[in-house]
């Protein structure tokens, strides 16, 4: 057994001579089967780690592309048995021949780097003439007319490879013809006589015996196969695992029973080698369609990319695959298509749909230089795009890498997990010679000696333990990629589990980011409206962001446009114009003592509003102060909901900015925040995690900017939100793609979630072989009269299975804030009347 001590992701940190690969890897039928991936690309040359997953049927490979190639990666998968069609991304947005670059985590629409993202690789192994992993420099291939097209590989991986869905179909007809056979079987077994009191002729006056061989010779040389190629596989790769415990079972049993009937005749259990091979595959078969619903994230990911695509050629539409368009194209995208690739708008104003990818449930109003995201939907007007990204480049291809590489990811556990399941198999083949030899020693005969060896056998098979986590973790992360909360690995989704305390940078995360309008006080004679329409007016002519923020107000309460005469800009200080035949001056304290205006009552509010951390904007018409405006930083509208759910959850909030304390004070106050951490240069925000971590408590950081990244890495659990930066998003655990302060809670939930099913499944597969094996092995025989046969082992280690499988997908099922109402038309037609009033504005 290859043992991994590296974590598998391909991280911001990684050394740069390291590339990562997700790998289709088709024929995964039973979770142990992993290890014989796992084993024999761990031995070869370049290789740093491997983690397959038989659930996604990928296997994500952390390997050194000055030592090895993905050509020669895919030759080792199939020289294990197993199909590989190339790497696990979405064939008809991506480049069929590229290799990959270095690998990156950053993740965020508009701001990516060349993560591996290829959906196939050349045909054949490594070149002729050198052996594997031993030239230092790969050429690019040319491309193979053999490869399989895209729709090929979309539906199967490949023109060999067979689908979750088609390995189901073969198993439920191994199990057919396995149960179709058996039924006679047992009918002329000393079963159907004693048991049963079915006392028929057997045909063509043949021995029980010889027509019961007969009759097994469909199931051993059909049905059974996939177990001894299985277990041929596992023993070539040096480790063991499920296949060899079943191939061993019915092997055993069958030649021993052939040995029997070829010699002359005696007690054979033909019957018990059938049954036991049909309950096995329906056990399966069951567990195969169940763990084949944990993958419905990746497939609605994957079914988000258009097909086609309208490339501008001379002024002319032409539709041209997905796969086809380079950087550089222009597209047309007509209302309601969706958009193909990432690019930015050259022509054009709509409202685009985001929600498929983001998880932001309102549409995004986009213009000329609007960045769009491929796979979002063009809701209300033509668009001409530029294309910026395409193929493995795009935010799509690089999400899907993201889930698959999380997916593919092991936790502490599941790593304990696997090298136990190893050790069982092991101990299984012990545990079975030692039962035959116990029980021979005991006198009984060697036909129920074999009997209880083989229910040892067979009840053993670490199936469930294989598939405890990984399901767990596939659902877990799918809910999150549906929700727009990308974990990065395993590691990430279990240290969510135990968060403690949040610690919440508040500009960008808590607040909006940009100055709005929070209060608005008129002395006694002038109408708040007047004020706002005629202080408006000036700030139309202004482009400073607490005009812009005075502007925005206006235009939501809808008051009529005023045209301001002779505007004066006074740098640092504010603006004077001439508005309706009134001299209006707005602007701060130092404004209002130049030109002479007397506060009186106002002076008060002023200083009230200034120590509470707001902007205070001074207004004066024709020399009297007329009113004040005070503007700050306000709030996201999820923020307050999004500290309510985190407090439901146990934990602590804490707001960490370099804003003074009055300011940080007050959003903390609005919101509910347990602790702010105020006046922190960037540089000291990591020392503030680790004193919070000192005091013995597991921290999350949620952050946005560059001066974030030191204390996402010093956190337990890094946050980045999706609109960062590449520095934040690339140091951080987990992203949230949507900036939504609510999704923290979220990821919480889910991890919780996530760890629970876990820890259950695990508690189950390993409970129930504490149990079934004693069993099996006759222990209570003696006293209770209690023994397995063979065939209730096999229903038994098959329904634990699926039992574990089930409880995973349960998951689904987890309650979790509904973070955005579903848009309504009379939102849609407010952001379509703040776009056209922004581009009068403009214009």
């Amino acid at each position: 057994m290859h043992d991994h001590d590296m974590e598998c992701g391909g991280s911001a940190a990684a050394p740069k001579d390291r590339s990562t690969a997700v790998l289709d890897v088709r024929g995964l039928r039973w979770a142990s089967q992993q290890s014989t991936i796992t084993a024999v690309l761990g031995r070869r040359p370049g290789v740093v780690d491997v983690e397959a997953n038989p659930v996604a049927q990928t296997a994500t490979v952390v390997f050194d592309p000055r030592r090895t190639s993905l050509a020669e990666l895919r030759h080792w998968i199939e020289k294990c048995g197993y199909h590989c069609s190339g790497q696990s991304v979405p064939a008809h947005v991506c480049d069929p021949m590229a290799e990959p670059d270095p690998p990156t985590t950053a993740l965020a629409p508009g701001k990516h780097r060349g993560h591996a993202g290829t959906s196939a690789l050349p045909e054949g192994g490594p070149p002729s003439g050198r052996e594997p992993g031993a030239s230092e420099e790969h050429p690019r291939p040319e491309p193979d007319e053999s490869m399989p097209s895209p729709h090929e590989m979309m539906g199967h991986g490949g023109h060999e490879g067979m689908s979750m869905a088609a390995m189901v179909a073969d198993m439920r007809n191994r199990f057919l013809v396995a149960a179709l056979f058996s039924i006679p079987i047992v009918i002329w077994s000393p079963i159907g006589k004693n048991v049963l009191h079915l006392d028929a002729p057997v045909p063509l006056g043949l021995r029980e015996d010889v027509w019961a061989l007969l009759l097994s010779l469909p199931v051993i040389l059909y049905s059974c196969t996939i177990f001894f190629e299985g277990a041929w596989r596992a023993l070539r790769a040096r480790t063991l695992d499920m296949m060899v415990l079943v191939a061993v079972a019915v092997g055993a049993g069958w030649l021993y029973s052939c040995i029997i009937t070829l010699t002359g005749g005696g007690d054979v259990f033909y019957e018990a080698v059938t049954v036991l091979a049909s309950f096995v595959l329906l056990g399966h078969w069951f567990e195969m369609r169940a763990r084949g619903g944990a993958n419905d994230a990746i497939r609605a990911l994957l079914d988000l990319a258009p097909p086609k695509a309208l490339v501008l050629r001379g002024g002319e539409p032409v539709e041209v695959p997905t796969a086809e368009v380079v950087v550089g194209d222009l597209l047309l995208v007509r209302p309601g298509a969706k958009i193909a690739v990432d690019g930015v708008v050259e022509e054009g104003t709509s409202e685009v749909d985001e929600s498929m990818v983001t998880g932001e449930s309102l549409p995004v109003h986009k213009e000329p230089g609007g960045q769009v995201i491929g796979a979002t939907i063009n809701t209300n007007g033509t668009l001409r795009v530029r294309a910026t990204k395409v193929g493995s480049d795009t935010a799509l291809a690089q999400i899907v890498q993201l889930v698959q590489q999380a997916q593919n990811s092991k936790a502490p556990g599941q790593r304990l997990a696997d090298r136990a399941a190893f050790w069982l198999v092991f101990v299984a083949l012990i545990g079975g010679a030692v039962t035959l030899a116990v029980w021979l020693l005991a006198g009984r005969s060697l036909g129920e000696a074999m009997l209880f060896t083989i229910t040892v056998v067979v009840i053993t098979c670490p199936d469930a333990l294989g598939l405890a986590t990984p399901t767990a973790i596939m659902v877990g992360t799918g809910l999150g990629a549906k929700r727009g909360v990308l974990f990065k690995n395993a590691m990430s989704l279990e240290t969510s589990a135990r968060v403690q305390t949040v610690v919440m940078d508040k500009t960008g995360t808590l607040t909006k980011g940009e100055p709005e309008v929070t209060d608005v006080i008129t002395n006694a004679t002038t109408p708040e409206d007047e004020l706002i329409r005629l202080i408006a007016a000036v700030e139309r002519e202004s482009e400073h962001p607490l005009a812009e923020a005075v502007v925005r107000y206006a235009e939501a309460k809808e008051l009529a446009t005023e045209r301001a005469e002779g505007f004066e800009n006074v740098p640092g200080h504010g603006a004077i114009a001439q508005v309706s035949g009134h001299r209006v001056v707005v602007g701060n304290r130092r404004l209002a003592e130049r030109e002479g205006i007397d506060l009186a009552d106002l002076a008060g509010q002023r200083d009230r509003l200034a120590t509470t951390g707001r902007t205070v904007v001074i207004a004066a018409i024709d020399g009297r102060a007329a009113g004040l405006i005070g503007i700050a930083d306000a709030p996201r509208e999820t923020s307050a909901t999004a500290v309510r759910e985190l407090h439901a959850l146990g934990v602590e909030v804490v707001m960490l900015t370099g804003d003074n304390q009055a300011t940080a004070e007050r959003i903390a106050e609005q919101l509910g925040i347990d602790t702010v951490i105020a006046e922190v240069l960037p540089g000291d925000k990591a020392a503030k995690i680790a004193e919070l971590q000192a005091q013995g408590r597991s921290v999350a950081m949620v952050g946005d900017g560059i001066n974030d990244a030191p204390a996402l890495a010093q956190a337990d659990l890094g946050i980045a939100i999706g609109a960062g930066t590449d520095v934040a998003i690339e140091t951080a655990d987990l992203v949230l793609m949507r900036s939504d302060p609510l999704d923290v809670p979220i990821a919480l939930r889910i991890g919780r979630g996530t760890l629970r099913k876990m820890r259950e499944n695990l508690g189950w597969a390993i409970g129930y072989n504490a149990l079934a094996v004693p069993i099996a092995a006759g222990v209570f025989e003696p006293a209770f009269g209690l023994v397995l046969r063979p065939e209730i082992a096999a229903l038994s280690m098959s329904g634990s299975s699926f039992i574990v499988a089930v409880n995973a997908l349960a998951l689904k099922g987890i309650r979790l804030p509904d973070t955005h109402p579903a848009p309504t038309q009379s939102s849609r037609e407010t952001t379509v009347r703040s776009a056209d009033k922004s581009a009068q504005r403009a214009a």
